[in-house]
């Protein structure tokens, strides 16, 4: 009966009779086996084909095993590599196993003794090659810098980013909110030559103004009521790396005048501060909103924008790359599964589809909260359709036909704050009035939707 492959082994032995006992006893037990009588005609077959795994004897004359065992461990790294030899010393063996040795073994030998460290050693071999694989297919698909993803849409946001991030040009990440632009950003640092240096953060719509100008460009001892010390501003703490101000469009008018000229002087000035600080900082910027719109409204400086939108990098929505949700579930099971001390292993056909057929609002990271809480609720096998929370497309209600406006009666102002009111109305409705499924669908920050509904007196009946 044929046996099956099981590896490949090179014998390599100055006598002869040994080189034929090992190549027959191992030959029977299903392994591919080639022979060596010197150090020179063993690494020819080396270079020919790597074995998996390779029996040296030490004392052999010109190349002794352990050169031979160098060479090996430098044309082929993974290939375990036995040791035999008739003067075993304790010397010889720490020497040996130094150099890389997987094991050594004493002639003469018990053949089931040889039989199962070859085993062994074969095993060690296909694990090693199992990990590199695994590696490979992981580092494939989560493009860079850990950004997981190999459909299309994603292939081309990689290819861009890899052009972008050695250059030193300010950026504009456009996307929706929990789609990942600070992955994006943090990409583009660390691919830069600035990815020493620091990588700081701040969100522009989650601070009040009167906060936002102390934390970029920081303050003197007594600048202001309360400023009882200096404080050094994210501008000068990012020196020499990379800046992300998220949420751009939501930064106060008199605050995109200071930044333009930070853009274009590379300095800063602290508050209550006479003098000038020079700052070399990389500012990439991010927002969910539109900004030509917003500059059309004169809400965004046109010229902040163009200064910021040297290149735009476009975030594709979950919804646009639902091929990326099998990686996405996959990857954030076994992050999970680390950090909970669980063993999930997947998810079912069923839940898997269920996942796939829904319109993620919230993008990767409502894909996220949602394994989560399954893994909360789950702490091994798969995770079912009945572990899903509910999965309901949601779009919001058609708004009824507006009014006819006579422009003589309203300002332009006026009548775009009628369309908003109205717009949050039918919007909140359409959500039962939660407000962060309603900022998520609208495309902008809680923050903003929760300013605009203040302005406009509309309530809801969630929690603060």
């Amino acid at each position: 009966m044929r046996k099956l492959r099981r590896g490949s082994i090179l014998v390599v032995d100055d006598e002869p009779g040994m080189r034929h006992i090992l190549k027959r006893m191992l030959t029977d037990e299903g392994y591919t086996v080639h022979a060596a009588g010197s150090g020179e005609e063993a690494l020819k077959l080396i270079n020919q084909n790597p074995p998996d795994a390779a029996m040296l004897d030490i004392r052999m004359p010109g190349m002794d095993g352990l050169e031979i065992l160098e060479q090996i461990k430098a044309l082929s790294p993974d290939t375990s590599v036995i040791m035999m030899t008739a003067f075993g010393t304790v010397e010889t063996a720490v020497q040996a196993m130094k150099r890389g040795a997987y094991e050594y073994i004493t002639k003469p030998f018990n053949n089931d003794e040889v039989l199962l460290i070859i085993s062994n050693a074969l095993e060690r071999k296909r694990l090693l090659d199992r990990t590199r694989y695994l590696s490979e297919q992981l580092e494939e698909r989560q493009g860079v810098e850990g950004i997981i993803g190999d459909s299309h849409p994603m292939k081309k946001l990689f290819s861009l980013i890899k052009k972008v991030a050695p250059t030193d040009s300010t950026v504009l990440i456009l996307g929706e909110s929990g789609a990942g632009k600070e992955l994006v950003a943090r990409a583009i640092h660390n691919l830069s030559d600035r990815c020493d240096e620091k990588f700081l953060a701040i969100n522009c719509g989650a601070l009040p103004r009167e906060l936002i100008e102390s934390e970029l460009f920081g303050h003197e001892k007594g600048a202001f009521s309360g400023a009882h010390q200096r404080k050094i501003g994210l501008f000068e703490s990012a020196d020499g790396g990379s800046l992300l101000l998220d949420e751009i469009g939501d930064l106060p008018m008199e605050l995109q005048v200071k930044l333009l000229r930070v853009l274009e002087q590379s300095e800063i000035r602290r508050l209550g501060s006479v003098t000038n600080k020079p700052v070399d900082v990389r500012v990439i910027a991010a927002t969910n909103r539109d900004l030509k719109e917003h500059v059309q409204a004169g809400a965004f400086r046109e010229d902040l924008y163009y200064r910021l939108s040297i290149v735009d990098v476009h975030l594709p929505t979950l919804r646009e790359r639902t091929d990326d949700i099998p990686l996405l579930v996959e990857h954030f099971i076994s992050r999970f599964n680390q950090k909970m001390n669980r063993s999930v292993e997947g998810v079912s056909p069923e839940a898997l589809k269920r996942l796939m057929d829904y319109s993620w609002p919230g993008n990767v990271r409502e894909l996220e909260n949602t394994i989560h809480r399954c893994m909360v609720l789950r702490d091994s096998g798969v995770i079912d359709v009945d572990d899903l929370p509910n999965l309901h497309n949601q779009t919001a209600a058609p708004a009824p036909h507006a009014p006819f406006i006579d422009p003589s009666e309203l300002t332009f102002q006026k009548a775009r704050e009628a369309f908003e009111r109205q717009y949050l109305e039918q919007l909140l409705m359409a959500n039962e009035g939660n407000v962060t499924k309603s900022a998520l669908m609208a495309g902008i920050s809680r923050r903003h939707l929760q300013d605009l509904m203040k302005k406009y007196s509309l309530r809801t009946n969630e929690p603060a």
